[in-house]
């Protein structure tokens, strides 16, 4: 059923539940929010649309637009924020609803129309400050946020509802739990949609932190007229501020260590390292620091990136694994420089046999990232007690230096 969220705009999504995993990487174990809109002045657009399965059929998209009062053969525009096929992937199908509706995307938006699904005509290229009168009032504004998250990507402002319709950007996981808006969901949740939202941060736009702030500002200007925050995944915010300034914040911690705390990701093959894990987390716990552990390979990376992106302080157990980087750590590694975590202070430790190969491996894979490494604590073998109090003090002082940076985090 769609659901009135100003006047003449209307939410049409689909709460998706499905067992894929997210860009085909990331599980979703809570669903995922696949949000599109109708606005209707005295034309009547559709701005993003669903993917092709699930809830987006052909049957729930008749009945969400029967319930606003109209036919799908009646929709004048198709407006295609951002390519992604989880945005667009029903297009080839709406199109042959509505054959009429002229699509409307960013300019460099025209080739992937036709790349992914072969249409070519009846599309409109936009960019900034190009505008589309529905009538009745209702006026889109047309705005490129290149690179948030491809570089196709462009939102859309309605101006007499002050609705922005911002695709990828202030989005998140997790589906909706009986309400669309953010501002009613039960303080029982704050926390569940806050995690599922820095975990898509993480997951899908960290990369892009530099072009995220470079939207905002971008935005800047439209920050007293913007009532209403409307993304393509997770909840509709009628406080906009609050989701603009939690991505602002995460988008800063590209640019500094982030929040003190401490991302420890530890993974061992016959517990020698396990063993000096013990003595870090005495060290880390002397200081009263906020520490979240995760193990790999058994944590999904996507849970692990998650945390780390927030954390300031990152320690890194690991056993070398045929004189190079654990396998399971290498992939974690290697998606942290893919989506470039940087500014961190970092501490490792782990285990060898014969010789301490893993440094290499690790140094190729932390370049550039400008990571300050505090201390790396490599043994033979199996620690022995000198091994382990060294690691407990050494633990501890990294756990100082982490406390002495500002907490950021917004109340």
């Amino acid at each position: 059923m769609a659901q009135k969220i100003a006047e003449e705009v209307y939410w049409t999504g689909v709460n998706d539940y499905t067992n894929d995993l997210f860009e085909g990487i990331w599980p979703i174990p809570d669903g995922v929010t696949i949000n599109s809109y109708i606005v209707r002045g005295d034309k009547t657009a559709i701005i993003d649309i669903v993917k092709s399965s699930g809830g987006g059929s052909s049957a729930s998209l008749n009945q969400q637009f029967k319930s606003v009062g109209i036919e799908p053969e009646h929709i004048d525009y198709i407006i295609l924020n951002h390519l992604e096929p989880d945005h667009t992937g029903f297009l080839p199908v709406l199109h042959k609803y509505c054959p009429n509706a002229e699509i409307i995307t960013s300019k460099k938006g025209v080739k992937l129309v036709e790349a992914f699904y072969h249409i070519s005509e009846n599309i409109r290229g936009v960019g900034d400050g190009d505008t589309l009168d529905l009538g009745k009032g209702k006026i889109l504004h047309f705005y490129d946020i290149p690179n948030v998250h491809w570089p196709e990507t462009m939102v859309t402002f309605e101006e007499s509802t002050g609705v922005l319709f911002s695709c990828d950007a202030f989005g998140s996981f997790g589906a909706f739990k009986g309400t669309i808006f953010a501002d009613e969901i039960p303080k029982e949740d704050i926390a569940f949609f806050e995690g599922e939202t820095l975990r898509y941060y993480a997951n899908i736009v960290a990369a892009f932190s530099a072009f995220v702030l470079k939207a905002i500002d971008k935005l800047g200007s439209l920050l007293d007229k913007i009532k209403i925050i409307a993304p393509s995944h997770g909840l509709i915010w009628r406080n906009p501020m609050e989701i603009i300034e939690r991505y602002q914040r995460y988008a800063n911690y590209a640019n500094d260590y982030g929040e003190p705390e401490i991302t420890v990701i530890w993974g061992s093959m016959y517990s020698n390292t396990e063993v000096m894990l013990r003595a870090i987390l005495r060290g880390i716990a002397k200081e009263g620091v906020k520490v979240t552990i995760h193990k790999v390979p058994e944590t999904h990376v996507s849970n692990v990136l998650a945390s780390a992106w927030r954390s300031a302080g990152i320690v890194i157990g690991m056993p070398t694994y045929e004189y190079s980087v654990f396998p399971p750590m290498a992939y974690v590694l290697d998606l942290m420089k893919l989506k470039r975590f940087k500014h961190k202070k970092v501490m490792r430790f782990g285990s060898y046999g014969w010789v301490g190969g893993a440094e290499k491996g690790f140094e190729e894979r932390i370049k550039n990232l400008n990571w300050d490494v505090d201390s790396i604590l490599e043994f033979q073998g199996g620690p022995t007690n000198e091994d382990l109090r060294i690691a407990e003090e050494k633990a501890a002082e990294f756990a100082r230096s982490i406390k002495e940076i500002p907490k950021k985090l917004i109340s």
